[in-house]
Formats: structure tokens, sequence, C-alpha cells
């Protein structure tokens, strides 16, 4: 695996396939890139079947492992399971999804080779959701779980932005996954650099004290130095909570080993920055191959080192990338 200068191997990578969705989340930054959704239509600037599998297959010249398939909502894709099914074998390959295409496809993706997804679902309240996606797809999102269940995509994880809007529907939300086998939750923090709106964060430490007092057993994760709560239970299929929060958290960026592709073709080395996109040109492998090189060399943690904390306290630049 590469490693860049902080000795983190890059051990997987996330690919959007495209920026069009057919919801219109209140927080949504499309892969940092901000609010770019284009129409529902194909464009011409999404990356080709061919270009997909020929960047990954490069990929796992370097030993990566894993690769999650993302959006925009990557089932608009009509070629994601001729994508799949051509991902090296050598990947596991997971996918975020809102959910609402996973009936009727969720055993094609399986048998062309998903072995798991992750589904967007903000509350177990369709007036609720339907404030927070601009969709009334609720009962569609439900049915697309229990399309993932039968089709063994299993654990699946629900995705919850944990925000002012989100804040009270945590507790069922975790209710939810305790009750249901093969489901796990996975609440992340919001992220007011990238979306906007700083009145609507909470302080998701809260989060982490109430998960630590109800929880029967507590683990951290390797990637990003994630805590991961069990509760209702000891199983590790079911009742997991996860908690995501990279703001301001320097050991989460001390513990990131991913690279990310936008649907453009570019090659993304840290979510929160976008000055360090690195296009692969024409795609060929060799130019794939230079572009990984050359962002994995260049990739920065970004609280820690990007941004330092001053004599106050607070996070700024640090003066050492200012006009790098």
């Amino acid at each position: 695996m590469l490693e860049d200068e902080f000795g983190r191997a890059v051990s997987g990578v996330r690919v959007s396939l495209t920026d069009r969705c057919n919801f219109d989340c209140v927080y949504c930054h499309n892969e940092g890139l901000g609010d770019t959704r284009g129409p529902m239509e194909p464009g011409e600037n999404e990356m080709s079947t061919d270009d997909v599998v020929r960047f990954l297959e490069v990929a796992a010249e370097y030993d990566v492992d894993s690769v999650k398939f993302t959006g925009g909502e990557p089932m608009l894709r009509e070629d994601l399971e001729e994508i799949i099914r051509r991902t090296p074998d050598s990947m596991e390959v997971s996918m975020t999804t809102n959910g609402t295409f996973l009936p009727g496809r969720a055993e094609g993706l399986k048998d062309a080779g998903l072995d798991r997804v992750n589904v967007s679902q903000d509350a177990l309240d369709p007036e609720a959701f339907a404030e927070i996606t601009k969709s009334g797809a609720y009962d569609k999102v439900m049915e697309g779980v229990e399309a993932a269940l039968d089709a063994d995509l299993a654990p699946v994880k629900l995705n919850m932005v944990v925000f002012e809007h989100t804040a009270g529907y945590v507790e069922r939300m975790v209710e939810h996954v305790a009750d249901e086998d093969g489901l796990q939750l996975q609440l992340i923090e919001y992220m007011p650099e990238l979306t906007g709106k700083p009145e609507w964060n909470i302080d998701i430490g809260r989060v982490h004290d109430w998960l630590a007092d109800i929880s029967d057993r507590v683990e951290h994760r390797e990637m990003h130095d994630r805590k991961r709560y069990w509760v209702g239970g000891d199983s590790d299929e079911g009742g997991m909570v996860e908690i995501v929060d990279p703001v301001e958290n320097a050991d989460f960026c001390a513990n990131c080993g991913r690279v990310r592709v936008t649907h453009e073709g570019y090659l993304k080395g840290c979510l929160n920055r976008n000055d360090d996109l690195k296009s692969m040109g024409e795609m060929t492998k060799p130019e794939i191959r230079e572009a990984f090189e050359a962002v994995v060399a260049n990739r920065v943690p970004y609280y820690g080192e990007y941004l330092v904390k001053n004599d106050q306290g607070e996070y700024e630049f640090n003066e050492k990338y200012i006009g790098a």
C-alpha cells in the first residue's frame, strides 16, 4: 500500500459515480464539492464504466482492498451492476445509497459482487424524513432496507446525520437497530464547514456520553479511530452504533486511510479540501498511476496539520500550506 508522509497507508477508495440525486437533503455537501447536483439526465462529465474499472484496477495494484461507491445517488447509474461485476475480486465492495432503488435491484447487485450497503435514513417518521430530504420516498426507503436485508447485503448500515433537525430522533433510531437483526447505525457528525448553517450544529460529545451510558460494549475502530457502541446485546451483526465525528478531530484525520474520486475523474486526498484535486487526465493506466501516487504523496491530515490550533485553542490555517 502507498503511504503518505504521515505514515497513513491508503487502504480504501471512495468513488463518486454521479453528482445526480433524486433527493435534496438539506445537509448535502456532495462529497465535499458543495451543491453541484446536476440535472437528472446523465452528464457527459461522468466517468464511463471503463474509466471507473480502469481506476479500480490500478488501485488494486497498490493493494487497496476496499471501494465504496457513492454519489449523488449511485443507483442512478444504469451501469452500476456492470461496474461492480468488473471490480477487482480483491476488493470489498460497498455502496452508500438513499435506498429508493434497492427494491428490485438488491439481489442483482449482490449477484454482481456488492458486499454491503449504507442507506441514508435520518428519521423513522415520514414527515420528518420529508422535511430533511425534501422527498416523499420514506416508504420506498424502508422497502429498500428490507430488500437489502433479504438479499443478504448485511449488516445494513443506516446513515444518520446528527444535527438540529434530527437530534430528537437519535434515541428511537438506536432502539430500532438494536431490535432489528442485521441493522447497524452510523451517526454522522454534521459538518457546518462544508454545508453552512452553523446554527444547526449540536455537540456530538453529548451523543458519545449517552451511548457510553447505555451500551453493553465499546470499542475503537482503526479507521479514523472511530468509537463503536453495542446496544441491546453483544452481537457483532446487529445493535452496533458507530459515530463518525471528524469536526475538529485530529485523531480522526490521523487515522484516515481513504482517497476519494469525484464523478468527473479527479482524485481528492481529503473530504474537506478542494485545493488538492488531481486530474487523472484521459484515464490511461499510466496517467492514473501517476495521479494516484501524487495525491497520496500530497495527503495532509486536515485537523492537526492543514489546520492547527492557535494560542486560544482555535483552529486556523497552517501558514505552511497557504498558497501551496
